[in-house]
């Protein structure tokens, strides 16, 4: 289980998920690999992820048997043991997952998740890289932000706390996403950010309107557009248009 693998504490590195890259091509797997700052952290699509001190920055580095199969299904698995700790540590949030793994508190994000892969058959392998506002906010973001402080936990607790129940989660979030994803998708939809609303979604050179309505077996997102017809949308930036 992920929760006994060891765990590497690092000062300030450029990124987690590089930083684990480096390991595989070391030979090195299961394990965690956690930073007090990062330079260099990366988002989904390549984005800048602000890193001050006081957050959480954790990558689980691991061989997956399952596969590219498993993999498909961890930006839900580790967006739901996010979901998961704010649970446990600000527990009158009312956290919500916007498709595909962001983790949101009144359209404030709280955390950041990049999944990446590499290798094949008994190599094959994931760095899940996970970022949660824990003490502080990061400056200069794109989008609105949130910690779990101004959620409601008490600025005493120690990082070391959240991130062992990050860890936590996530070996039991994996755990789940190894044996199918109709859990994950049933547990993800429960918590689902906009569900039955309007969507704004642009698909590499297209744009359009349709309403969010269902997470598919294959993870994607489900809408009807306004025609009555459905369609899958598997990749793209989405965002809801409340009237």
């Amino acid at each position: 289980m992920s929760l006994s693998w060891p765990v590497y504490q690092l000062g300030i590195i450029d990124s987690t998920n590089t930083e684990a890259k480096r390991r595989v091509q070391a030979g090195f797997h299961d394990q965690w690999v956690i930073a007090s700052q990062q330079s260099a952290g990366r988002g989904r699509q390549d984005r800048q992820w602000l890193s001050p001190a006081g957050n959480i920055y954790a990558t689980a580095l691991f061989r997956e048997p399952g596969g590219l199969p498993v993999a498909l299904r961890l930006p839900f698995a580790c967006a739901l043991a996010v979901r998961d700790v704010v649970r446990e540590h600000a527990p009158a949030a009312d956290a919500r997952l916007k498709w595909p793994n962001d983790v949101r508190i009144d359209r404030k994000k709280v955390s950041g998740i990049l999944i990446e892969t590499g290798g094949s058959g008994a190599d094959f392998w994931v760095a899940a890289g996970m970022g949660v506002n824990v003490l502080v906010l990061p400056d200069n973001v794109t989008q609105p932000a949130t910690s779990l402080v101004e959620l409601g936990m008490p600025p005493s607790m120690k990082l070391d706390a959240a991130l062992l129940s990050l860890r936590t989660a996530f070996s039991k979030r994996l755990e789940q996403a190894r044996g199918g994803f109709e859990g994950i998708r049933q547990d993800w939809l429960a918590s689902a950010e906009g569900l039955g609303e309007t969507y704004h979604i642009r698909a590499g050179d297209v744009a359009f309107d349709g309403v969010f309505e269902d997470l598919g077996p294959d993870g994607a997102m489900v809408v009807r557009l306004p025609d009555g017809s459905r369609r899958s949308i598997s990749a793209g930036e989405v965002e809801i248009r409340r009237s």
